[in-house]
């Protein structure tokens, strides 16, 4: 009798331990049936239908046990999977040199409802995340759906364990901030239950694109983007941000690709950050910059529709070479198995993709390494996806545990 209770203890812990890794599968879209859920959890059709309702039971999935079979199939279809479309949300902020924006965001990265915000952002952090979580709670109650939890993106380096911006360069704040703690205490006090985090805004775009988008599937991602002002990158390594021992990791925008360049904010000269954007492109196309806030879909706009004008083609020349010199000296030293672009990086890629897989090909070490894919950034809001993947990571860890 006693043997009979273990074994069904043992199959009921082994069901609730494979409940994190399941609803990660739904959520990122790799286990669309049970039967390919069974697969990949390596478990019983049994314990993953079992696995299946008690995720339904908890509100985040839904299983279709009579899905419609495809043209030509033959067999009885496997219950399809999805996340719940009713079910719990996260809020997802972010802050940028032209504002700030809400977001409520399901399961599977799906964007629920979404607020903008100012387009000036003052130099108190509190003043501005207190205004994002205040929009972010106005979309929260007006929707009626349970809140788990808060991620923000800001546009800087975000020291671990402290929590602190080290160098947002281009908004006001003071360097050394402690943004995580302001976002916690402001979501707390605006009465969102569940943990709060803050990270910074590429490492989450690159995060969003690895689950969701562009670099799905890629098991050393690297993606590199620009704003309005400056570059940075990040890298997700078999399904994790690399951030290194303090958070610091992958600040690529410091990348000397042009000795004789510009001066950089961090004292050098000629970096990525300085080289390959916006502000880059229209000095080496003898143009006059536009409002901040417009510099990025300025230069889109030159490269989308003034390629032919000689002063645009040769500035975008001028900055693939640039940006591919970067790249190359990354593959080199991280050997990714995908690049992502995002930004301008992501424009330029679209105006002469040969030219700069041949730059990267080219400065790259034992020939396989140049042929690494070169990609643009797909999704739509993906920082804003990437700072609500922090918010869902101890519900994907432990969906019980979170959710009790």
């Amino acid at each position: 009798m006693n043997g009979k209770v273990t074994s069904a203890r043992t199959k009921l812990e082994r069901g609730r331990s494979a409940l994190g890794p399941a609803l990660e599968l739904v959520h990122t879209g790799r286990a669309p049936t049970r039967s390919v859920l069974t697969a990949e959890l390596g478990v019983t059709r049994a314990t993953a239908g079992a696995v299946a309702a008690e995720l339904e039971a908890l509100g985040l999935i839904r299983v279709d046990s009579r899905p419609a079979a495809a043209a030509g199939s033959q067999g009885r279809p496997s219950h399809r999977l999805s996340v719940d479309d009713s079910g719990p949300v996260v809020l997802a902020a972010q802050v940028h040199a032209d504002g700030f924006r809400a977001a409520l965001v399901g399961l599977g990265g799906r964007i629920v409802a979404t607020a903008p915000g100012c387009l000036t952002v003052s130099s108190d952090p509190a003043h501005v995340l207190g205004a994002v979580v205040e929009a972010g709670e106005a979309l929260r109650r007006e929707s009626g759906r349970r809140c788990v939890g808060a991620g923000l993106a800001v546009p800087s380096a975000v020291a671990e364990p402290e929590g602190t911006a080290l160098n947002p360069l281009h908004i006001a704040w003071p360097a050394g901030a402690p943004v995580r703690d302001i976002f916690a205490e402001q979501v707390r006090a605006a009465g969102i239950t569940g943990p709060a985090f803050t990270a910074n805004d590429i490492n989450l775009t690159a995060l969003a694109e690895h689950r969701h988008g562009a670099g799905r599937g890629a098991q050393h991602l690297l993606c590199v983007a620009t704003g309005h002002r400056g570059a940075g990158g990040a890298l997700v390594l078999e399904g994790r941000l690399h951030t290194g021992s303090s958070g610091l990791a992958l600040e690529v925008g410091h990348l000397p690709v042009n000795f004789e360049g510009r001066p950089c904010h961090c004292g050098s000269r000629g970096c990525l950050d300085v080289e390959t954007d916006p502000m880059a492109f229209l000095s080496a196309a003898g143009r006059a910059p536009g409002p901040e806030v417009g510099l990025l879909h300025q230069t889109a706009e030159m490269l989308r529709y003034e390629y032919d004008d000689p002063a645009v083609r040769a500035a975008a020349e001028a900055l693939i070479d640039r940006l591919g010199l970067g790249l190359a000296s990354l593959v080199n030293i991280l050997n990714p198995d995908r690049i992502i672009l995002g930004g301008l990086h992501r424009e330029l890629l679209a105006a002469d993709p040969d030219r700069l897989r041949a730059v990267v090909a080219d400065r790259s070490l034992w020939g396989r390494s140049g042929g690494v894919p070169i990609l643009a950034c797909t999704l739509e809001h993906n920082t804003l996806v990437g700072a609500a993947e922090l918010a869902w990571q101890p519900v994907l860890d432990d969906p019980l545990g979170a959710l009790a």
